[in-house]
């Protein structure tokens, strides 16, 4: 009885689509122990909690907001937006424009800026919803048009009339707080901004029938319009959400330098939102999906960011070691690999049950 209950239990844990992304997340932090003895140690300087788990935590709050917009846009639509990084410099730039570069006074009321800054990405993500769910250009053909035209939107926005592609900069220091610290709170207001984004999106999907709907869509949208779902809306609305969690982000990054780069803002991180939502267990064909998984995905990225840098690997290589680790996800996750490793496990099943037999 207790080596039944043991079975099932082990077989309910091998199952949950969560083994994946904590046991890549715990082999992270153990390979940064490893390589920094203090990795665990927190402490407290100039009043605000420092450390390498802090420093992590705060490093991927864009990325986490990134991967939670790339999750229902996998799901919705089976397949990827590789325009986000680039919808975070035009959000960015929007909203630096509209403050100024004044020291003394805001050129508008932040909170106008930074909605008006958040609608131009949802404006981007409307765009790209409506090549995808619309006109049904295949999801990665339709937001390389953003991918490679809204960095040079960005700059634009903040060209001035003397020079282009300039880095505009927020004199005001009140700005900082958003990518950086409320003064007298020891943790970095991202990861405030993290949670409510995160508890709102994880309350709306648990509260409404909108998770279900995204699911049977991504599964089959044909399907979905049977039973009366509006398969075109539901992936419009998924990628207007994911250029809402672009602007978020987009807000954050610039904050953190209190200026629009156009140039760097968001660089790659395209890359690493698509590679937090597979490492997360969720599927790159759509359907199922789950947004913890994303979530610690991405914390996992950040800390192989973290290792890498560690180990003296520079910015301009990151992206092979981390596409090394997409090829494994995809490979692991293919029907041809599955298939395999299924018949590999049945020969041994079937060899062990001869072995008792005999």
């Amino acid at each position: 009885m207790a080596s039944t209950k043991k079975s099932i239990t082990w077989q309910s844990i091998k199952g949950n689509q969560l083994l994946l992304p904590i046991t890549a997340l715990i082999v992270m932090l153990l390979i940064n122990v490893i390589i920094t003895p203090t990795f665990f140690k927190i402490s407290i300087q100039n009043g605000v909690l420092s450390g390498f788990i802090i420093d992590i935590l705060n490093r991927s709050c864009e990325l986490i907001i990134l991967a939670v917009g790339m999750t229902l846009v996998v799901a919705s639509s089976r397949g990827t937006d590789i325009s986000v990084g680039a919808i975070m410099a035009v959000s960015a730039a929007i909203i630096v424009r509209l403050l100024g570069e004044s020291y003394d006074h805001y050129a508008m009321l932040p909170v106008f800026a930074i909605i008006i800054g958040i609608i131009g990405g949802m404006v981007c993500g409307a765009f790209n919803g409506l090549l995808v769910a619309k006109l049904n250009i295949q999801p990665m053909v339709a937001t390389l048009i953003l991918f490679t035209a809204g960095r040079g939107i960005a700059q634009l926005i903040s060209s001035r009339a003397t020079a282009t592609g300039v880095i505009l900069y927020v004199r005001m220091n009140s700005f900082k707080y958003i990518g950086g610290f409320i003064p007298g709170c020891p943790i970095p207001t991202p990861i405030f901004i993290v949670i409510v984004f995160v508890a709102i999106t994880m309350m709306f999907l648990k509260r409404t029938a909108f998770s279900t709907y995204i699911q049977t869509v991504g599964i089959n949208p044909k399907a979905g319009r049977l039973v009366g779902i509006n398969s075109t809306l539901i992936m419009f609305i998924c990628y207007l959400f994911c250029g809402f969690s672009s602007g978020v982000a987009g807000l954050i990054a610039s904050s953190r330098i209190y200026s629009s780069d156009a140039n760097n803002i968001g660089l790659n991180l395209e890359l690493d939102a698509i590679l937090a939502v597979a490492l997360g267990g969720n599927s790159l064909g759509g359907g199922k999906f789950n947004i913890a998984g994303s979530i610690i995905g991405a914390i996992t990225i950040q800390a192989l960011t973290t290792s890498l840098y560690a180990i003296g690997v520079s910015a301009d290589q990151l992206p092979v070691y981390k596409a090394v680790v997409v090829i494994l996800i995809v490979l692991f996750q293919s029907p041809a690999f599955k298939k395999w490793w299924s018949e590999l496990k049945l020969r041994r099943e079937t060899k062990a049950a001869r072995g008792v037999a005999k």
